[in-house]
């Protein structure tokens, strides 16, 4: 067996799994629907708040929580602690200009 019909049989196969496990989503994603509407119903009867985006420090779990000194708890100029701070822009207050 030559080495290219081995990678064509590898992207046939794995092709063949990604397409199976779109079908699988589809089907539970339809076996699912009285649960997600339990689960919005009670969002919606205890008023949650949003999902937390990140996990790591407290000013960046979620946004419209945030402190906005938090993120400069040790210095003004102190490097960001974690990566997820990098991934949000600052409020439109700071970053407009005066």
């Amino acid at each position: 067996m030559r080495k290219s019909n081995i990678l064509i049989l590898f992207v046939a196969i794995s092709s063949l799994l990604v397409l199976l496990t779109i079908a699988d989503a589809g089907i539970r994603q339809q076996g699912a629907k009285s649960v997600l509407q339990k689960r919005a119903q009670l969002v919606k009867e205890l008023g949650l708040t949003d999902l937390a985006l990140f996990t790591e420090a407290r000013y960046t779990r979620h946004l419209t929580q945030a402190d906005l000194h938090t993120a400069f708890q040790d210095h003004p100029m102190s490097m960001e602690h974690f990566p997820t701070g990098s991934l949000h822009m600052p409020p439109q207050l700071l970053r407009t200009e005066k």
